[in-house]
């Protein structure tokens, strides 16, 4: 399994943004256009992008499909995610041409719904675990928190093909990413495991990518944009 190293395009509104604790701001790099940031990473050698809709993770309502048609045109496969929490949205999301599509943390308070789509959408389905210590704290709107053990507990009974793990108080904080629970994740799932937040530099991608077999991957999102990460660097020191 190799090990990939994924750019994050976060959009808001047609345009390249960046959620905050308080707020979705721009970004300006790239002149704020999404189809010119992944043209950038195909050239760099990128095969992937994490799309977040954070239009959907705020509203509820998607309105960046678009965005995800014209990135799998660009040649990147897509990994779509941003508050994905029903059938409807995963559902629109691969008929966008999305390869795979991020299950929110918001959808597995509702057990019944999550293992049914764990079920129904099989290998392009990427089960996401927003935590904080010991809390699942999902971002998407009206999602309650839940106990991280517990729920991975029941979700080791079922069969989900990779996990997205996102530390979220590091999540464009440049602080460097949660190692331990990375690593933690990996080894007690047995699953290949997506790492993301805190990413500042070449180190720290190669750090996660040390970790173990089982971690799959790693997202780069503001180092990319504004933290002085070269991605033809980075992919080439994982390669």
């Amino acid at each position: 399994m190799a090990f990939e190293v994924i750019p994050a395009i976060d959009v808001a509104g047609g345009r390249l943004a960046r959620l905050t604790q308080e707020d979705v701001v721009p970004i300006e790099a790239f002149g704020g256009d999404p189809l010119a940031a992944a043209r950038s990473f195909a050239e760099a050698g990128a095969t992937w992008a994490h799309m977040v809709d954070l239009d959907l993770a705020r509203t509820g309502q998607p309105r960046n499909l678009d965005i995800v048609t014209r990135i799998r045109e660009v040649g990147l496969s897509v990994q779509a995610s941003g508050g994905l929490t029903s059938g409807a949205q995963i559902t629109a999301a691969l008929d966008a041409g999305a390869s795979r599509v991020v299950l929110s943390s918001g959808a597995l308070g509702f057990r019944d719904a999550t293992e049914k789509l764990v079920a129904a959408i099989g290998d392009r389905l990427v089960v996401g675990i927003e935590a904080d210590g010991p809390t699942i704290v999902p971002r998407a709107r009206r999602a309650r928190t839940l106990p991280l053990w517990e729920t991975l507990v029941w979700l080791a009974g079922l069969d989900v093909p990779r996990y997205l793990f996102t530390e979220v108080r590091r999540v464009g904080a440049l602080e460097g990413p949660d190692l331990d629970g990375i690593w933690a994740l990996a080894t007690h799932t047995g699953r290949p495991v997506i790492a993301s937040g805190g990413i500042r530099g070449l180190d720290d991608v190669r750090a996660v990518a040390r970790l173990g077999a089982n971690v799959a991957g790693v997202i780069v999102g503001r180092a990319l944009y504004d933290g002085g990460l070269d991605l033809r660097e980075a992919l080439g020191a994982v390669g």
